[in-house]
């Protein structure tokens, strides 16, 4: 109670900046290690569910992060795109033959109706054809987007103009220069389209 009042009857004086002191230090520090140069690197257990209050989550084994390494590269993209085209595409062809009314009809003798083995076979080449290039169209695009994605390190519109463009030329360019150039600005804006919409 010695140092309740100053001698003038004065109020009594608040903390000074020596009491301040050590709170400030302290969080001085706190922002060093937390955003400033002394911020460690990000640890593991800082994206463990169990740390943000959700389900704790066992860790990873080698097998599953070999599969996930697998699954991540571009031949199994490729090989995915390849499928997944081929699939596609062989649909695509059965539905275009089935709408057709030419398929099964023989040029030479054209009022002759089919039967149905000659139109399902019809179909079957087309679906097959269709099949074919839808395969080789997705295996292309898809590696080739992989590979400018992991070379400039960015997953933007970008890739899929250039890996279209890429994929387009390459195609057009078996019917000469002026059908590659026209298939890579084709298939750069188609892509573009595509992706902005998905995106």
């Amino acid at each position: 109670m010695a140092a309740a009042s100053s001698p003038g009857g004065s109020a009594p004086a608040g903390p000074g900046p020596e009491a301040a002191g050590p709170a400030q230090l302290q969080y001085s520090l706190l922002l060093e290690h937390l955003v400033g140069e002394r911020r460690g690197p990000r640890q593991a257990r800082a994206l463990d569910p169990a740390a943000l209050g959700g389900i704790p989550a066992p860790p990873k084994s080698a097998e599953q992060k070999l599969i996930e390494r697998v699954m991540e590269s571009c031949g199994f993209k490729a090989a995915l795109a390849c499928v997944g085209g081929f699939v596609l595409g062989g649909a695509f062809g059965v539905f275009t033959a089935g709408i057709d009314t030419n398929v099964g009809f023989d040029p030479k003798d054209p009022y002759r109706t089919p039967t149905a083995k000659e139109v399902l076979k019809d179909m079957g080449q087309r679906g097959m054809s269709y099949a074919k290039n839808f395969a080789i169209v997705g295996a292309m695009f898809s590696c080739t987007e992989c590979l400018v994605e992991s070379y400039r390190g960015k997953s933007d519109w970008k890739n899929s103009v250039i890996s279209g463009c890429v994929t387009g030329g390459a195609i057009g360019f078996r019917a000469g220069l002026k059908a590659g150039a026209i298939g890579c600005g084709g298939f750069a804006a188609f892509s573009a389209v595509i992706d902005y919409y998905l995106r």
